[in-house]
């Protein structure tokens, strides 16, 4: 998974490019000169963690391709690291009409994909460390930003249903909120036929 990187290792990636591409390796040594000690060796570590640098050895590095970092920079990442969490919540709205359409409908796309998630009250700082440790924007109501990001709705007891490993609100919820709205008539027709044929 690639993550966004601070400003200084952007450019010690920027450095470490330009002066080797993506096949010679490198090794720390290279910003002696330039920062000390502790600071090098967390560039190096972000890097690392970020995916924007790979460990070709015990003390050797390449740089990852600039073309595949911004491609995988833009990838779907919530599903998966909403599997991992510890606390309850639940998919709601758009998001659990996509779960339980089969993602006949589709809200997202690399330029805007927003996830509307219930949470506990009592668990958002949990929640917002969470979110912060895995780079994923996050705001509490309403917001936006570029590609993947969480409006985090604090509720007393989210309630869900577990479908494929993803905590989503029940379906006779979502079925009737997809109702509601003319924007989801074909997902809520979908989800009311295979409903209904059950």
């Amino acid at each position: 998974m690639t993550a966004e990187i601070p400003e200084i290792c952007l450019r010690a990636y920027g450095v470490f490019f330009s002066r080797f591409g993506t096949e010679t390796p490198f090794k720390q040594s290279v910003l002696d000169w330039i920062v000390g000690q502790s600071m090098k060796k967390k560039i190096f570590s972000i890097l690392l963690t970020a995916g924007w640098l790979e460990k070709r050895s015990y003390d050797r590095y390449i740089c990852k391709k600039p073309e595949s970092i911004m491609q995988e920079m833009g990838d779907f990442k919530v599903p998966a690291i909403m599997k991992e969490s510890q606390k309850p919540y639940a998919f709601t709205g758009a998001s659990a009409v996509e779960i339980w359409s089969d993602y006949c409908y589709v809200q997202r796309s690399r330029e805007k994909s927003p996830y509307f998630i219930k949470i506990a009250k009592k668990d958002i700082s949990y929640w917002k460390q969470f979110f912060s440790k895995q780079g994923i924007y996050y705001y509490f109501e309403k917001g936006c930003t570029i590609g993947e990001y969480v409006i985090i709705i604090p509720v007393k007891k989210p309630v869900f249903v577990e479908k494929e490993g993803i905590k989503v609100e029940p379906k006779q919820v979502t079925i009737k909120f997809a109702e509601k709205n003319e924007m989801f008539a074909y997902p809520y027709k979908y989800m009311k036929k295979k409903d209904d044929d059950h």
